[in-house]
């Protein structure tokens, strides 16, 4: 299992960022890699890996769905209206819909077999869409209408309702049948009768067992304090969220609803603890992207798709370019959507991956007629869609959505700490760079250290013995030397020369420093400082030239 697991990890990470350096999403080397090391070909994988790999998945999928609960923005949602729930009913059902009929006509099925194969393939993979959604929102795209958020709420409501419709057919299938139920005074119900209530119960049962999981979070990690670090949080606030993803076997209530409400609802009990776990949810996600995708691909069997291969491609065309566009149309009819942003749901909402991996196989293994075709199809369909949908997302973006401001505490905003520290050959430049120095350690942040002088200065230093800009560039690497930094020298006017490197390299803060108490010493050497401070676009930091006085932020107007 161990020698496993270095594969999977090992080579499902350089794989991926092979595929990344080439322009495709990583996950295609990821699915790559898991087809070479599963049982289809090299069967590298141990069999015990292989039969967790569906419990493996169920964690990963949390994982997911709590950085997409963690995301969503209620104040976008409320905006669209019905649109969100709508995208959770209308692409799905229709889809499944033509599917169902496709099937009958190219595979001879009959209805209830082949709205089973709908069931399988109509579903939305969290796994593509909310990775993809939320670089969306950390991007800016599409949040001024709250498309993502719409995408992302839709995408969880549409699996609740095709995997009760899926459980309901296979029931159906495999039994011959399905009992009626009776109710109080002789009132008998079938169980198709009962599925919109069914559906109801699910979802609310799941948004009221999130809002509580989200309070008993905030009790815990927050009013009572049993955790000292983010690492202690994100382990409980994610052994809750998989508890209520498993419990939900034995309970009639959605856990990945539940799991995806929970994060929603953190973010509107306690701001900061949600921006704290989302941080470490991008971590834990590094690792089950790998593990998920690479198992996915292990998953496929290849030997089942020769004969259904362009059979399957007709009916995974049909479904989605006739019957889940008909769906996206009527769930944006009357929205403020322009036609490109309608347009965009082909590519950001037509992946397929996690439940078809899932439960594309359950219809062969319970021996349900035409089981062999269902499965090759949900193969397929991971094959064509998962990429394709984690490509074009980033890529139709820009030119299908509009740019808003992005909203910093609903979605990780990851921005590279480059401080600017200018310097000269005066004992102040080590106040400035032991400085810079610890600003960077804190936030993991590197340096530019940008000596200026002029020609005529360059000339006369050259000629020294003890190299004034030698020993400074060696007191930078001393003072430096566990942080990642450049030394640059340049002439030219120093404040103009000091802006402009600054943008070139886009810093986040300069560092200068400020000599001169008097009066006389702040015309004759504080010149340069003021002047860096009236043209600066970018926050200033000042270091006085003083016996133990604090260094001061200055962000420009």
């Amino acid at each position: 299992m161990l020698a496993s697991a270095l594969w999977i990890l090992l080579m499902g990470f350089f794989v991926g960022q092979i595929a990344r350096r080439l322009g495709a999403p990583p996950l295609i080397g990821m699915i790559l890699v898991g087809i070479l090391l599963g049982p289809q070909v090299g069967n590298v994988i141990s069999s015990e890996v292989l039969e967790a790999a569906d419990n493996l998945r169920i964690v990963a999928v949390m994982i997911i769905l709590m950085k997409a609960g963690l995301g969503l923005d209620w104040e976008k949602l409320a905006q669209q209206g019905t649109v969100a729930l709508r995208l959770g009913i209308l692409p799905a059902a229709a889809e499944a819909i033509a599917i169902a009929f496709a099937a009958m006509f190219i595979f001879k099925f009959d209805f209830p077999t082949g709205l089973l194969l709908g069931c399988v393939i109509g579903a939305e993979s969290p796994a593509v869409i909310v990775p993809g959604m939320l670089r969306l929102k950390s991007l800016g795209w599409g949040v001024t209408k709250g498309i993502p958020d719409a995408i992302l709420t839709g995408s969880a409501l549409s699996d609740v309702l095709l995997l009760l419709v899926f459980s309901l057919l296979v029931s159906f299938l495999g039994q011959g049948g399905i009992e009626n139920i009776t109710l109080p005074r002789g009132l008998t119900l079938t169980a198709v009768q009962l599925l919109p209530f069914q559906v109801l119960v699910e979802v609310g049962l799941g948004v009221l067992i999130g809002y509580a999981a989200a309070h008993l979070i905030v009790s815990l990690l927050t009013q009572q304090n049993w955790t000292q670090n983010a690492v202690q949080d994100v382990l409980i606030a994610a052994g809750v969220a998989l508890m209520l993803v498993i419990v939900e076997k034995a309970l009639p209530y959605s856990g990945y609803l539940a799991a995806m409400a929970m994060g929603f609802f953190l973010i509107e009990l306690d701001t900061p603890l949600a921006r704290r776990l989302r941080g470490e949810f991008d971590s834990l996600w590094v690792v089950a992207e790998i593990v998920l995708f690479v198992l996915l691909g292990a998953s496929i069997q290849l030997q089942v798709l020769g004969n259904t291969l362009l059979p399957g491609l007709l009916v995974l065309a049909i479904g989605l370019f006739v019957g889940r566009t008909i769906g996206w149309y009527l769930s944006t009819v009357g929205s403020n959507w322009s036609w490109r942003e309608r347009l965009f749901l082909l590519p950001g909402n037509m992946a397929k991956a996690t439940v078809q991996a899932a439960i594309g196989a359950i219809p062969l293994a319970m021996g349900i007629e035409g089981g062999e075709i269902i499965l090759a199809i949900a193969a397929l369909s991971i094959l064509i869609t998962a990429p394709i949908g984690a490509w074009a997302i980033p890529t139709f973006a820009p030119k299908l959505l509009e740019r808003g401001e992005v909203d910093p505490t609903k979605v990780s905003v990851v921005t590279r700490t480059v401080l600017l520290a200018a310097v000269d050959t005066s004992p102040l430049a080590t106040e400035i760079l032991a400085k810079a120095a610890s600003i960077a350690r804190r936030s993991d942040g590197e340096v530019i250290v940008l000596h200026v002088v002029n020609s005529v200065e360059t000339e006369a230093l050259e000629e020294l013995r003890d190299n004034p800009i030698g020993m400074l560039r060696d007191r930078t690497q001393k003072l430096l030397s566990d942080i990642r930094h450049q030394f640059i020298t340049i002439t030219g006017s120093i404040p103009e020369e000091i802006i402009r490197v600054a943008q070139e390299y886009q810093v986040t803060d300069i560092v200068i420093g400020k000599r001169g108490h008097q009066p006389w010493e702040k015309v004759l050497v504080g010149s340069v400082s003021q002047a860096v401070l009236e043209i600066s676009p970018f926050p200033v930091i000042l270091v006085e030239d003083r016996q133990n006085q604090p260094a001061l932020k200055i962000n420009p107007l």
